[in-house]
């Protein structure tokens, strides 16, 4: 027999940003490993495509229209999950927006709110909802749980004129930080993703830029870009028994560059 806490089967996954690029990799993934699972994201026409998609790999999906912004749609949405899959063992704080291109001095009120209203708010409102629902498991006696945010390596590097989105990103990875510390004793486990340059609807725009990819491309030791479906095995890994002594951990997956 072989090793057996890869089997997913039972648990149930929730992915904010689920309908596309390292979200939908990671559904995949998680599907292709038993897992039921409930995407969210703001385009129904994308959700319905994502749902066709990995309902034809695993078990019961299902998707919800939601903005992580708006505090009662994710209170909404995520009562709704739950009546749907019974229960919740995995959170993927996935949803975010990219925000670039205004110089800090021109950066407005309204370009800082709408960046740290999805990137930071957002994955608060998420957690928080799961977070109870995982604490409430566990003072009943099934105590399992992850919590698991995207960042990214704006987190830890700098980036001109992304000020907004730095201070997001590098905010989760102390948020997620503090959970993993408060929430240990009810076996739930947090964990911060920061992907490098992947290849997604977020980042077509920079790709199509002929001078960054001939100027960045070779900072890459692994010499490609990567793909969503890099990110499949990690969030195996995290939901699997296999993780369940390993919390607080921020996971660089950009094949190398930030070492370089």
């Amino acid at each position: 027999m072989g090793f057996q806490p890869f089997d997913l089967t039972g648990r149930v996954v929730l992915i904010t940003g689920g309908n596309g690029g390292i979200g939908l990799g990671m559904a995949q993934g998680l599907a292709q490993a038993g897992a039921e699972v409930c995407i969210w994201g703001t385009n129904a026409d994308k959700n319905a495509a994502a749902l066709e998609v990995l309902s034809s790999i695993g078990p019961k999906i299902t998707a919800q229209v939601c903005d992580v912004s708006d505090e009662a749609a994710v209170n909404r949405s995520f009562a709704r999950a739950l009546s749907e899959h019974g229960r919740i063992d995995g959170c993927f704080a996935n949803a975010g927006i990219g925000g670039r291109g205004t110089g800090f001095e021109d950066m407005t009120r309204e370009e800082w709110d709408q960046i740290i209203g999805v990137n930071q708010s957002g994955v608060f409102y998420t957690f928080r909802a799961a977070a109870k629902h995982m604490r409430l498991r566990a003072e009943q006696g099934d105590g399992f749980g992850r919590l698991v945010g995207t960042a990214s390596l704006a987190a830890i590097s700098g980036q001109a004129r992304g000020e907004h989105y730095a201070a997001a990103k590098g905010g989760l990875i102390s948020m997620i930080k503090a959970l993993a510390v408060e929430y240990a004793r009810y076996n739930v486990t947090a964990h911060t993703l920061l992907p490098g340059w992947i290849e997604t609807e977020m980042t077509q725009g920079t790709f199509s830029n002929p001078k960054f990819v001939e100027n960045v491309s070779k900072r890459i030791p692994v010499r490609r870009w990567g793909m969503p479906e890099d990110f499949a095995a990690i969030a195996i890994y995290i939901m699997s028994t296999a993780s369940s002594y390993h919390t607080a951990e921020t996971f660089l997956v950009d094949g190398g560059y930030f070492t370089f």
